[in-house]
């Protein structure tokens, strides 16, 4: 299973502007095969913030996904703190 998490940081004024860019996207993703979760939400506390969220399958899954993901135009985020993490396992929380 591969986890991508982060944020992004956005002028707080464009922040919804930004996030909705990505509607497509998300909708899209989730939708192919291999994809668990994916989410670009606006953050609750930060205004500046955008929370990245993408689990998938497997590598394989997330690297067809991103061949063909056509991501929209957007403005470079003022940051950016993504990682990839690999899990070998999960379960239910509780």
């Amino acid at each position: 299973m591969i986890i991508i998490a982060g944020h992004e940081l956005v002028a707080a004024e464009q922040r919804d502007a930004f996030v909705a860019t990505f509607r497509d996207l998300v909708t899209r993703a989730r939708d192919f095969d291999g994809c668990i979760h994916v989410a670009i939400t606006a953050d609750s506390v930060d205004p500046e913030r955008v929370n990245v969220i993408e689990v998938w399958r497997d590598a394989d899954a997330m690297n067809t996904w991103r061949k063909q993901a056509r991501a929209p135009k957007a403005e470079k985020p003022k940051h950016m703190e993504i990682k990839r993490y690999d899990a070998t396992d999960g379960g239910p929380l509780f």
